[in-house]
């Protein structure tokens, strides 16, 4: 694949999540589903709809209806659990289900083909259309993760889903775990993966139905759910005029001045009524980082978005040119991940390194891999930017606490060791902690957790970045089947665990099966390759360069994604190969 220059390089589009809207299905659903199933060696799966009638909303500025339906896939008497793998990048992507006979949980593997990657399940819902008339204006299917945004369907339900909040979409994922937890509904729209549709306003008959393989599968009866649908059309300018309008009449009214301003498009709820609508469209930002939908803004790919979101607050959030960085905790514009609290002092005694788990550090392929000009669009200077990750196979967390002498410019980092039960055991040096007051980053980064290079086609090094230095943060599920995954990890982004500028000490945690991406439009991300002949190179990310850090293995933590460069000065192009069956530039 080849990518000629990108003069400026821009954020993937931005998305997020939310469990909250799932939750409404619940007072509709509930009597319905009051009786306890039957125990039964699998799930049983019904597809249900929240509203027999709904109204969509058309922009005139950017025409086409996103079909959230309000559909979705429940389960009774056990989960849905679905494991999704590969045992290397040269092997396709397989698919279990958990089964249970006789008491024990088994795995049962799924015809080959079922999946072809890990967003979800290809072609699950079947959608049509008819007008008013009866006329049939639009047939499609659609994929289905069942991580997507849910909510328990009946009172006496497991109070929280022990599934992933998503499904991935780093190209170089391994494995995944997915499910409907019993007594929930996940929806089954596929947002992000999907397209708009060309619909009028006025009014339709939306059936939504389970592909027969799927019903055939997971013995789903067949039985489509209907929706009235209202489709009307509305304006970004005429709702902003009315937002502005009724935060006149409140100020003029008095006692609730500006409360109408305070409504106009907040981030987490844009878009839902009047005053709340969406920012006039900008040219959207290509997706350039090769990780596809992010929560992220300020890192990289988190996970992939349940596509399940308020689509309001996905169409202002794409019609913004997002700028680089973070900003206080809250990265995608409506969460904010609980911060991770180091000890109370920094340890004492002398440091050891006990016999117990450590963590696998291991780099995955680059990827999103761009010829750009660099963040300041420099005439006469190329730079070849790519995406990297570096994940934890376990089985123990990677947790390192910085802390700070009074005075000082930079923190004392520490390595902690747990024992089976939790407890801390030991805890040996392992580098510095130093602030990075630069755009995009302006957090602790712990220093010499990892490193990049371009090797020459014989594997020597031709050059190195200077960035070795990084905040840890869980933004990729890279593989949650491996021994002690976590399936719902705290650091999630950025500022919930790298500090401020006047912080007295940080934790960074990587977890067990997590990774940490930084994506292309970082700064440091990228090599000067303005004098770099043209010809084969190989892009290494490489794990604890300096083995600073305790691990279960040292054999590793070296990547490569070989790359061609091509073009000429100031208009240079790169070919990116696929790395085995996966190919993501």
């Amino acid at each position: 694949m080849t990518r000629t220059r990108t003069t400026r390089l821009r954020r993937p589009l931005l998305t997020g999540t939310t469990a909250v809207a799932a939750m409404a299905v619940t007072a509709g659903l509930v009597a319905a589903t009051a009786e306890p199933a039957k125990a039964a060696t699998g799930p049983k799966l019904s597809l249900i709809a929240a509203t027999d009638s709904l109204t969509l909303t058309s922009w005139k500025e950017d025409p086409g209806v996103y079909l959230d339906l309000g559909t979705y896939l429940t389960a009774e008497g056990r989960p849905l659990e679905l494991k999704v793998t590969r045992k290397s990048y040269k092997d396709p992507v397989t698919i279990a289900q958990t089964v249970y006979e006789g008491g024990r949980a088994t795995a049962k593997t799924l015809p080959k083909g079922t999946v072809k990657d890990f967003s979800g399940l290809p072609g699950f819902a079947e959608v049509t259309v008819t007008d008013k008339a009866g006329k049939k204006v639009l047939s499609r299917t659609e994929d289905f993760c069942p991580n997507n945004a849910s909510g328990r369907v009946r009172p006496d339900a497991p109070a929280t889903s022990k599934y992933p909040e998503s499904c991935p979409t780093n190209p170089f994922t391994l494995g995944s775990v997915w499910g409907v937890e019993k007594g929930w509904a996940a929806n089954t729209y596929a947002g992000s993966y999907t397209e708009p549709a060309a619909l009028a306003p006025g009014t339709y008959t939306a059936k939504v139905s389970v592909a027969k393989k799927y019903r055939d599968l997971f013995g789903i009866a067949n039985k489509p759910a209907t929706v009235k649908v209202t489709v009307v059309e509305r304006s970004y300018e005429d709702d902003q005029g009315a937002a502005r309008s009724s935060a006149s009449r409140s100020a003029t009214a008095g006692g609730h001045a500006g409360h109408g301003a305070a409504q106009q498009a907040p981030a987490a709820h844009a878009g839902h009524g009047p005053g709340h609508a969406p920012t006039p469209a900008e040219a959207a930002a290509p997706a350039t980082s090769g990780a596809g939908p992010s929560y992220n803004v300020g890192h990289g790919p988190l996970k992939a978005a349940p596509p399940a979101l308020p689509w309001a607050l996905k169409k202002e959030q794409a019609a913004r040119s997002m700028p680089v960085g973070d900003k206080g905790g809250q990265t995608d514009g409506s969460r904010r991940a609980p911060a991770l609290q180091p000890l109370a002092k920094r340890p004492a005694g002398k440091p050891s390194v006990p016999d117990v788990p450590k963590p696998d550090l291991r780099s995955l392929p680059a990827y999103g891999i761009v010829v750009t000009d660099g963040e300041e669009d420099i005439p006469g200077k190329d730079y070849l930017a790519f995406s990297a990750n570096v994940w934890n196979a376990g089985p123990a967390q990677l947790v390192v606490d910085g802390f700070r002498s009074p005075g000082k410019d930079k923190m004392d980092a520490y390595q902690y060791f747990y024992d089976a039960k939790g407890k801390q055991v030991g805890y040996t040096p392992t580098g510095t902690m130093e602030w990075d007051p630069r755009p995009g980053h302006v957090h602790w980064h712990f220093t010499d957790f990892a490193s990049y290079r371009l090797l020459k086609a014989d594997k020597k090094e031709a050059v190195r970045s200077g960035k070795e230095a990084f905040c840890l943060a869980n933004t990729d599920a890279i593989d949650y089947t491996v021994k002690n995954a976590n399936w719902h990890p705290y650091n999630t982004d950025l500022a919930t665990a790298c500090g401020e500028e006047n912080s007295i000490s940080v934790r960074e945690v990587l977890d067990v099966g997590s990774g940490d991406t930084y994506s292309q439009d970082l700064p440091g991300q990228s090599f000067d390759i303005t004098d770099v002949p043209n010809g084969t190179y190989y892009i290494q990310v490489l794990a604890n360069p300096e083995k600073r850090l305790k691990e279960t293995s040292l054999d590793n933590n070296s990547a490569l994604r070989k790359i061609v460069l091509g073009g000429k000065p100031d208009a240079r192009t790169v070919t990116v190969p696929a790395h085995d069956l996966v190919n993501a530039n």
